[in-house]
């Protein structure tokens, strides 16, 4: 079958400021709450956050792949790679140090600049997400994050610099990264409250409920914001698709995978494409004990906010089901009960190229409008050769086997305008913290604690997904090309 893509479709790369950037205190930018997040034991763990920087810990990301300093010969190299899209992220405490300032951190803005003209340069059109977890850690100690409301205004005066400095710059824009986070455990992290430990599933649910909330509301604002200033702009959500199949056809599995999906992975996309709180939702919060704060304005606000386009991760898939004596597989954020019909990474992330077909029609199915996969891909272990090589067909076997489903998803009538697969280089994986965990088409020499050369070797990968784009998807069978003449 030859695969039909449109001719525009945008295929790019992925990275994040905090996972990617490094030059945490250079250029007048404050720390982040990334910033001062340590690396875990073993790689495979939650990693510690704590309240300020403390000389005795390594904190990953304050160096990652210094993209700060690399950034022209990085985007040279997606040149190279043919990138039409480069999904990325802006820093927020880059621009307001503090998060809270009247006045933006200028050379802060020009870092961005000459971005945005090293992209242009090559005709490579930036995504840029808002918020990609890595709010100032200031607003996180002086507020506890998103937990309060308080963050909404500060949030707004960044995102109206935002647009209006990179107004013509920038078209696509996300406002906050994987927002459903907020959904599980780890999301008492990306909401900035630093001050909050991770216990149980149970006892930050409701925080974590109404800091969505107060997301939810920014994110519409800013969508409002966004198209007042230029009418151009397209302005989207981004959700972590956690898909979970029923573990078996009992009825009482359906349902709870029937549920799960509408908690988990649908909730947020129907407050920020439809512009209001499902039903389900009232049962749920009432089952959970939850009143949400909400202002009187709040329900108009989610109506004039709803985004333009739909984006997502995916990365793979579980099972869930009533059966106590399960066994479970662990990724993405997420656990679940075992397929035995998959085959996982070394993390356990269990492989899944038909599940990405499934929820591309189910999400199509129910909003009808532009979908961007703006996060999939494979963390490994890579290994260089004596003679500078990666050869890593396993990353060139999982992306083409999920291209393919996408290519079907488009037959089958979905709009699917862009895939940035994770990532564009290696970077600081966000779960453990270590550099071994890679996911990129382009090798950066370093390792978990920050040693190596910062060099860049182009992988196997690379020169695959080189063709990929050459012939717009049409040619994805990576063992018919040899990779490195």
């Amino acid at each position: 079958m030859t695969n039909k893509f449109p001719e525009n479709f945008l295929w790019g790369a992925a990275t994040s400021a905090g996972q990617v950037e490094g030059g945490w205190d250079k250029g007048g930018k404050g720390p982040s709450v990334l910033d001062v997040l340590g690396g875990s034991i073993d790689g495979s763990a939650f990693r510690i956050q704590t309240h300020e920087v403390k000389p005795d810990v390594y904190y990953p990301g304050q160096v990652a792949s210094d993209f700060y300093h690399n950034f022209k010969e990085d985007i040279r190299l997606f040149a190279e790679l043919g990138l039409k899209a480069y999904r990325m992220s802006i820093a927020w405490s880059r621009i307001f140090p503090n998060g809270d300032e009247t006045e933006p951190n200028e050379e802060g803005l020009k870092f961005y600049d000459e971005v945005f003209h090293e992209l242009k340069k090559y005709n490579i059109e930036p995504i840029v997400t808002i918020l990609h977890y890595d709010a100032p850690l200031n607003l996180a100690n002086k507020f506890g994050g998103w937990t309060s409301r308080d963050m909404i205004n500060s949030y707004l005066n960044y995102c109206e610099v935002l647009f209006t400095r990179y107004k013509g710059k920038v078209k696509h824009w996300i406002t906050f990264n994987e927002i459903n986070c907020l959904l599980v455990p780890f999301g008492i992290l990306t909401a900035g409250a630093v001050n909050i430990p991770i216990k149980s599933e149970e006892n930050t649910k409701k925080i974590r409920i109404q800091a969505l909330h107060h997301q939810f509301i920014a994110s519409a604002k800013a969508v409002a914001m966004g198209h007042e200033i230029d009418e151009d702009n397209k302005i989207g959500c981004m959700i972590a698709y956690m898909c979970s199949y029923p573990l078996t056809c009992r009825p009482e599995d359906i349902r709870l995978a029937q549920e799960h999906d509408q908690i988990k992975n649908m909730l947020c996309g129907d407050v920020q494409v439809r512009g209001y709180y499902p039903r389900y939702a009232e049962r749920y919060f009432k089952e959970k004990n939850i009143e949400l704060q909400m202002l009187p304005e709040d329900e108009e606000i989610l109506r004039k906010g709803k985004v333009d386009f739909y984006s997502m991760s995916y990365y793979m898939t579980n099972c869930i089901g009533i059966e106590e004596d399960q066994e479970m597989m662990s990724g993405n954020l997420v656990i679940g009960a075992k397929n035995p019909y998959l085959k996982a990474t070394e993390w356990g992330w269990q492989i899944d190229p038909l599940g990405l077909r499934w929820v591309l029609n189910n999400v199509y199915d129910r909003y009808q409008i532009p979908i961007m996969i703006v996060e999939n891909g494979m963390g490994t272990t890579d290994i260089v050769t004596e003679d500078d090589k990666v050869f890593d067909d396993y990353r060139i076997d999982y992306l083409s086997r999920h291209i393919d489903q996408m290519a079907k998803s488009i037959e089958d009538g979905v709009e699917l305008i862009g895939y940035t697969p994770w990532s564009a280089l290696d970077l600081v994986s966000l779960s453990g913290g270590t550099m071994r965990k890679r996911y990129g088409f382009i090798y950066v020499d370093t390792d978990d604690q920050g040693n190596g050369t910062l060099k860049r070797i182009k992988k196997e990968s690379f020169y695959w997904y080189q063709n990929v784009i050459k012939t717009n998807g049409q040619e994805i069978n990576g063992t018919k090309l040899n990779q490195f003449q």
